[in-house]
């Protein structure tokens, strides 16, 4: 509120002429939890997505899908046990809490600042976090980002989540999808085929068979969808560094995923400019 006071550019931004008074920041506070309740974000996505639609820059037909941990706005000491907390010791509200030593589990303790928040371990040798997952569905043609989604991190979320976005894309038409290894299951595989969509999931033999084989590995669209599947991360990198979603800044499943989509705008907004420069 006070750069609306005195900067042209975000006075600009908001339609204020020079000499308009600024609203009440209590105003403002009242106007976003307005916007939260009527998912304002996820319509503008889908607004935008539908732009790119008109503009003949999506695929209809080939998809890639992962997820990545966005941490929690919360601490680790936070995370306390569900029936009736820990006790610690310290001056003010900040409160000194000893968890070393002690085995902590999603069953049994949850944050006390952001409940919705999970404890989750990226990988085997990294430490354990506050997080939520961030889905992303991104077409295979110029890269954009389709379809969005925040879920609770659990072992199956990116799976979970897949699933769901992808019935809500799926029709008649055959459409292929690509993803890494974290995908390679019986039962993803069986569900996506189910939704007429062929799984181009990268195949992982780590000491197990994986759940496709050669009927969908000898296709030459088998190789150029893995190829096309890392643009994805391109998303994931730009959300992280300037959407600032690398650790979100809000609490609860609703505000985080609020912004998820309202990023993920704006990273199509940017990708659609660098694509029609005529535009810019």
């Amino acid at each position: 509120m006070e750069q609306l006071d005195y900067n042209l550019l975000f006075r600009w931004f908001v339609g204020l002429n020079m000499d308009d008074g600024v609203w009440d920041a209590t105003v403002f506070s009242k106007n976003r939890d307005r916007m939260l309740k009527s998912d304002i974000a996820g319509l503008f996505f889908q607004a935008v997505v539908e732009e790119a639609r008109v503009m003949s820059l999506l695929s209809d037909e080939h998809f890639s899908v992962d997820g990545t941990l966005i941490e929690a706005w919360a601490s680790q000491k936070s995370f306390q046990k569900k029936d009736n907390g820990e006790t610690g010791t310290g001056d003010g509200g900040n409160v000194a809490v000893d968890f070393h030593g002690e085995q902590r589990r999603n069953e049994t303790h949850e944050s006390k600042t952001d409940p919705d928040a999970r404890l989750y371990r990226k990988g085997k040798g990294k430490e354990a976090k506050l997080c939520y997952a961030g889905h992303v569905v991104m077409e295979n043609r110029n890269g954009l980002a389709v379809a969005g989604q925040i879920t609770k991190a659990t072992g199956t979320a990116e799976r979970d989540a897949a699933l769901e976005m992808l019935a809500n894309i799926a029709d008649d038409k055959r459409l292929t999808v690509g993803t890494d290894k974290a995908y390679d299951t019986h039962d993803f595989v069986a569900k996506t085929r189910a939704m007429n969509v062929t799984p181009h999931v990268t195949q992982n033999t780590n000491g197990r068979p994986s759940a496709i084989d050669g009927r969908t590995t000898r296709h030459e669209g088998y190789t150029v969808s893995l190829r096309c599947r890392a643009r994805i991360e391109e998303i994931f990198g730009w959300l992280k560094t300037v959407g600032g979603q690398r650790k979100t800044r809000y609490r609860g499943g609703e505000s985080v995923g609020w912004m998820f989509d309202l990023s993920l705008a704006a990273y199509n907004l940017v990708r659609m400019r660098k694509l029609l420069p005529e535009i810019a």
